[in-house]
């Protein structure tokens, strides 16, 4: 292979990777290689200079909110600088970026990570580097099968896409996917209840339970755009009334919580797949990952309930979440 062409293919590969952020394996498939030899034409990509990866400083601005809420919560907060006159998107890629670096530092040889799926997850994902990490196991924390009438489950939003978003990370570290075919939600307790003694699912139970490291984002329903599994016709109009009846303001892994961290006596999380918050917050360190002041009400439980470690989060939320808790 001359020189030029290999610079053309690593071209190719790294436009099809960052520009497209199309998986390793499907660029194997179209290049005709092997996922091995994509992650080299992307590696000498970066030694060669044909991808350049900057990293901006935090204000001074950033630090004190990262400062204040990590004292404030007893976390790690790493806030993605941003203004309000920036895009959505804009903002949103940022924080994608910063949370796929902090990931990145804590992902270790022999780590079982557990992932709950979601937009922002799947755009984590995407934006991971790419290395050799052995003995990485990566398993799904929630189910994401959908009964509901008028579900999507198409290349662009649907099953396919949230169970992606797992083998998309074990990829990116060349490590292990367990998927976790099960409903995002049963519609009856005993079925799920019948299901959880199965061995099989059984075997990803206790990989779940096993994860030294969980990621994950917060579900909203009450103002702004809603997150995938209440977008995604998941809950029917009848559980989205109980769940404001109930107080809920919001969702991790599926399961629901109240402002002030509560979840336990809230019904439909009889019902719910992922994994509960008393689990959850057996796991060592747990990223949570919000884009959007509209989140905000949602993470506040997420926070109450003490399912954050490190937090990973654009300036507005930044922002609000600092102004309504800490007074700044």
């Amino acid at each position: 292979m001359t020189s030029t062409f290999r610079e053309k293919l690593e071209f190719t590969a790294a436009q099809m990777y960052y520009g497209q952020h199309r998986t390793m394996q499907s660029i194997a498939r179209e290049l005709g290689v092997s996922r091995s030899t994509v992650s080299r034409l992307l590696q000498d990509a970066r030694d060669q200079g044909i991808v350049r990866i900057s990293l901006h400083p935090p204000s001074e601005h950033t630090s004190a909110l990262e400062y204040r809420l990590g004292e404030h919560y007893g976390i790690r907060a790493y806030v993605a600088a941003s203004s309000a006159h920036e895009d959505a998107g804009v903002r949103a890629e940022a924080v994608a970026v910063l949370a796929a670096q902090v990931i990145d530092q804590l992902v270790e040889e022999d780590a079982v990570v557990g992932l709950a799926w979601g937009q922002t997850m799947t755009s984590v994902a995407r934006r991971l580097p790419t290395r050799e990490v052995p003995g990485l196991q990566v398993v799904q924390l929630n189910g994401s099968v959908n009964s509901q009438p008028g579900a999507t489950d198409d290349a662009a939003s649907g099953v396919s896409l949230r169970l992606g978003v797992v083998e998309q990370f074990a990829e990116a570290y060349h490590g292990r996917a367990y998927l976790f075919p099960v409903p995002a939600f049963f519609d009856y307790e005993q079925t799920k209840q019948a299901l959880w003694r199965e061995r099989s699912t059984s075997r990803v139970l206790n990989l779940q339970r096993r994860s030294t490291l969980a990621v994950f984002g917060v579900g909203t329903f009450h103002e702004g755009k809603p997150s995938q599994v209440y977008a995604d016709g998941y809950l029917s109009r009848e559980d989205l009334n109980r769940l404001t009846e109930q107080d809920a303001v919001g969702d991790v892994c599926t399961v629901f919580l109240r402002a002030d961290g509560s979840w336990r006596d809230i019904e439909l999380n009889s019902r719910s797949s992922g994994m509960r918050p008393d689990e959850l917050r057996r796991v060592p360190r747990r990223i949570c990952v919000v884009n959007g002041p509209h989140k905000v009400p949602a993470l506040r439980g997420a926070l109450a309930a003490g399912l954050v470690t490190d937090l990973v989060l654009d300036q507005l939320t930044a922002n609000r979440l600092a102004h309504e808790e800490v007074g700044v």
